[in-house]
This record gives structure tokens, C-alpha cells and sequence, in this order.
């Protein structure tokens, strides 16, 4: 290690092409000079999402995919100590706990769009898969207390994406005696499931797997559908809500694979968040099935800086521990993690700790 300020450590950067394979380890990184609205933070635990696939394989929608991403440090999710501040920053200070929020340069209720999701950290500019980061201090917020740093580091994507389905839309939060649907295991679907049931709503999930499903029961959820033995998976939880009445709100993370499903599940009324495209290509739903289901559909792009901070109180006060996955990786390990999450194998959030 050079310094305490500027110490040597390592990192893993994004080739040109060439995908998971192609990821490049670096031993002998360093920060550079702190600049006056920086914040230098030790890293020590980060968290892989289906973004970070996508860019490795080569890019993300509203973006040139054509554009070198050589060099860059990918992750967009992470969790650390802050070291050092600029001489501008009045929010942050040595010792603190933080966790990255993928946007920065925004205000404080910005609500994000796809193009700020692709030049977010970790696509073009260097993001999490290091144990030491200079990050403009609108890129930090600070971490729930009661959260080890591996947990936190799953707050950054698929906690506020989650978070933002459940409470983003104001006069209409999730709360005590509403019904929730969620989709699979998946680290947007797991969250929404923690955070609903602490809310005190009656949570239904959908998974392929009787062993995930009973992992998705100790969370909390009430019932779970098994999407594969149940191709028409919406009318049966649908049937599962009093008077078959459907759910207040469904967290559709499959996209067009799913979409269809959730619309038939939701109750007069209700919103259809669709918050992920994970489910692949599939002929699109029309529009016009909100018209006949007499429902909202609501796109999202993970959440503002606001939302950031609304979540932070909540996992303090109603102590939400989020749920990993079994595998722990290292950070030399950080192929073999792109590679679980590539096979789905994993359960909820997959983690890295940067250091040993």
C-alpha cells in the first residue's frame, strides 16, 4: 500500500470485447488525486446485477454500443468506509458507511431514465469491482446502520428498484392489508418480498423451483406459484387473493415474457410496475390490455437519490436484513460470480468481498 490516500490495491476492468473471459484483473492499481467534490472510499464489499452481464456482452439500450468501454471499472453496486474527502464536500466524512448510487451529477429527486442507467458507474465511469474508489460524492449515500457491508452492497440496483415499485408512487405505497405478486428469486424480486412483508402486505412468488420456494416462505410470502408446472400463472394467483379480487400491485421484472401474466393478475385498479426485462424477447404485450384489465402500468428505472435515503430509514427501522445468495466470491473470483448469475443459479444477490 503507497499511502492511507492514495494506496495500491486491486481492481477488475472491462475489455473492449470479448465478454465474461475477457474481464481483466489489475494488482497495482491507484486512485489519483482526490479532487475538491470527490470522496475516497474503501470498498469493501460489492454486488453483481443482470446490467453488469449486458455490458460485458457488449452494451445497454440508449447507449452507442459501439463505443470502447476498454478500462473502465464495471459494478455499479457497493458498500464501504469513507477515507478521505474534498475540500467542497460537507455530507461526507472520514469513517463513514456508505453505498454507491449508480447516478450521479443529478438532483436529490431526479427521476432516471435508460440512458442514465447506461452511463452510470460501472459502464462509463469506473464503478465497484475494486477495493478502493474516487467517486463524486453525488455518486454516495449513507448505508443503513444495522447492515453488514455485504448486505448493503445489494441496496444500489435491485434494492431501490424494488423499493421504488413498492413506494415510488406517492398516495400509493404499499402498506398494511395490500396484496403484493413478485417474480422468481432474483435480487429485485427478493427485495420487493422483504420490503412489502415489512410493510405488513400478503406477499405471492412465482419460481420454477420447490427449493427456492421454500426459501421464498421463510421471507415471508404467503403462497408461491410454480410458473412452470402453472404456465398460466397469473389467473392462478390471482385466485389466491380474497374474492379473487388480484394483486394491488405486481413487481414484473420478466418484461415482455411476463407482462401478459402480471396484467391478468392485478386487480381493478392496480399497478403493474415493470421494473426489469430479465424474461428475454417474447412477442410484446399490446398496451391496450390496460384498457381491458382496467389497470396501471408503471415503468421504472430504479429510483432517485430521495428514494435512496426513504429506504436507508426503513431497513433501519424496521431492521429488513436483505437476503444473499449461498456463494460468497472473492474478489479474484469476480469471473466465477458473472458466470452463477449468467446460469441463474443464483438466490437473491450475489456478493464480492473486496477484501480478505
Amino acid at each position: 500500500m503507497a499511502s492511507q490516500n492514495n494506496p495500491t490495491y486491486a481492481q477488475w476492468t472491462l475489455p473492449a470485447s470479448g465478454g465474461i473471459d475477457a474481464l481483466q484483473f489489475d494488482s497495482a492499481a491507484t486512485l489519483g488525486r482526490l479532487l475538491d467534490d470527490e470522496v475516497n472510499v474503501e470498498i469493501r464489499a460489492a454486488s453483481v446485477n443482470y446490467r453488469e452481464l449486458v455490458i460485458v456482452k457488449g452494451g445497454l439500450p440508449g447507449t452507442n454500443e459501439s463505443s470502447s468501454q476498454q478500462g473502465v471499472v464495471p459494478g455499479s453496486d457497493g458498500a464501504g468506509i469513507v477515507s478521505a474527502v474534498g475540500s467542497n464536500v460537507t455530507n461526507f466524512k472520514p469513517g463513514d458507511r456508505v453505498v454507491t448510487h449508480i447516478f450521479p451529477h443529478v438532483p436529490d429527486d431526479y427521476k432516471p431514465v435508460m440512458a442514465d442507467v447506461s452511463a452510470g458507474l460501472g459502464k462509463e465511469m469506473d464503478g465497484t469491482l475494486r477495493q478502493y474508489g474516487r467517486f463524486h460524492h453525488t455518486t454516495l449515500v449513507h448505508a443503513p446502520e444495522n447492515l453488514t457491508f455485504e448486505e448493503a452492497a445489494t441496496l444500489t440496483c435491485s434494492g431501490l428498484t424494488a423499493w421504488n415499485a413498492l413506494f415510488g408512487l406517492r398516495g400509493r405505497e404499499v402498506g398494511q392489508g395490500d396484496w403484493v405478486l413478485v417474480q422468481g428469486t432474483g435480487g429485485v424480486s427478493v427485495a420487493a418480498l422483504q420490503f412489502a412483508v415489512a410493510a405488513g402486505a400478503t406477499v405471492v412468488a412465482t419460481t420454477s423451483s420447490e427449493a427456492k420456494a421454500d426459501r421464498l416462505r421463510r421471507l415471508g410470502a404467503t403462497h408461491v406459484v410454480n410458473y412452470k408446472t402453472t404456465p398460466e400463472w397469473g389467473a392462478s394467483a390471482r385466485g389466491l387473493t380474497p374474492d379473487n379480487r388480484g394483486f394491488d400491485v405486481v413487481v414484473d421484472v420478466g418484461g415482455d415474457m411476463t407482462l401478459g401474466q402480471s396484467v391478468q393478475a392485478i386487480r381493478t385498479d392496480g399497478i403493474v410496475v415493470a421494473a426489469g426485462l430479465i424474461g428475454g424477447s417474447a412477442e410484446p404485450v399490446p398496451m391496450m390490455a390496460a384498457l381491458f384489465n382496467h389497470c396501471t402500468v408503471r415503468g421504472i428505472i430504479a429510483g432517485t437519490r430521495a428514494q435512496f435515503d426513504d429506504m436507508v430509514k426503513f431497513v433501519e427501522a424496521k431492521n429488513v436484513k436483505p437476503a444473499l445468495d449461498d456463494v460468497v466470491f472473492g474478489i479474484r473470483d469476480v469471473k466465477d460470480a458473472y458466470r452463477r448469475l449468467d446460469k441463474q443459479a443464483h438466490f437473491s444477490k450475489i456478493v464480492i468481498r473486496l477484501h480478505a
